[in-house]
């Protein structure tokens, strides 16, 4: 008894082998197919946020087109181009992960981290921007100021919200109760006068036959709730991937990794570039959808 408890303590174990597994072989096929179901549903999750984009972009495509064109398509692209180059730096990782080299592991694993930490710092930028302008869609969420009744600015008449063109100068905010705003519906006029207008959008947009300024603004406001929830969740995806990434870094640090053992470095990348696609298709959506109209 004593002899077979002490042979088998001496039975070897692949590098990386977890006790319920077989060899390494059955591990890695359980791993894989684990990482694939899992993105499975991660693209049923946001299939369903691009279904309810679809659907109400074809419904009110000049609200949606006027809500993108406040967009900063500068900052998205940069975004997208960070993103482009962490996903070969994740590549790299991988490669030299299965080279079995520690320090070209660690320093791309840093500089994929410091990609996402950009790419994270931009969209602060960006939200911070809705904030400041009063188009964040939730009531109470938006910058709060009060009107100066002393102002010359408070006695002057609004213009119709058709006159007042995007990118001209704005006028001195005001936003007392920290709620959605929107003033310009150019658009509609533009696409009135050229017969661009959808059936529901005669409809959505208008009151008595004139330009109703509060419909198109809450046609608008439904792009917006769109854009963060769905730009927040991917934001919220990016920080799990960050966290992924401080672990593989310790990990690589303590030589975990070698050529016969790499999976949580592959599964990590599969990972990591699922969160670069999903940006990939939210950039043009978002921030490219009916530049064409301001030309």
């Amino acid at each position: 008894m004593s002899t077979h408890e002490t042979s088998d303590k001496f039975v070897y174990h692949e590098p990386g082998l977890q006790h319920q597994f077989e060899d390494m072989g059955q591990q890695e096929e359980s791993v894989s197919i684990g990482m694939w179901a899992f993105l499975a549903q991660e693209i049923m999750f946001f299939g369903g946020l691009f279904t309810a984009y679809l659907v109400f972009r074809s419904k009110y495509p000049m609200a949606f087109a006027a809500g993108s064109n406040h967009l900063n398509a500068f900052w998205g692209g940069l975004n997208t181009l960070v993103l482009i180059v962490s996903s070969l730096t994740m590549a790299l990782t991988v490669y030299y992960a299965q080279k079995g080299n520690r320090n070209m592991q660690v320093i791309l694993i840093m500089l994929t981290m410091f990609f996402g930490s950009v790419f994270l710092g931009v969209k602060a930028i960006e939200y911070t921007d809705k904030y400041n302008h009063g188009i964040v869609p939730v009531t109470g969420l938006n910058k709060v100021v009060k009107a100066d009744t002393k102002s010359e600015h408070a006695e002057v008449k609004e213009k119709p919200c058709y006159e007042v063109s995007h990118g001209e100068e704005e006028e001195e905010y005001v936003n007392p109760r920290g709620e959605f705003q929107w003033k310009d519906c150019s658009l509609v006029k533009l696409a009135q006068d050229h017969n661009y207008l959808t059936s529901a959008e005669k409809i959505g947009y208008f009151s008595n036959g004139e330009i109703d300024a509060d419909k198109f603004r809450d046609k608008v406001r439904i792009f917006f709730f769109l854009y963060f929830v769905m730009t927040g969740l991917h934001a919220l995806h990016m920080i799990v991937g960050l966290g992924l990434m401080t672990w593989l870094l310790w990990t690589a640090w303590k030589k975990y990794y070698s050529a016969d053992y790499y999976m949580p470095v592959e599964m990590s990348g599969l990972y990591w570039h699922f969160v670069d696609i999903v940006w990939i298709f939210l950039f043009p959506l978002l921030y490219l959808l009916g530049r064409h109209f301001m030309h």
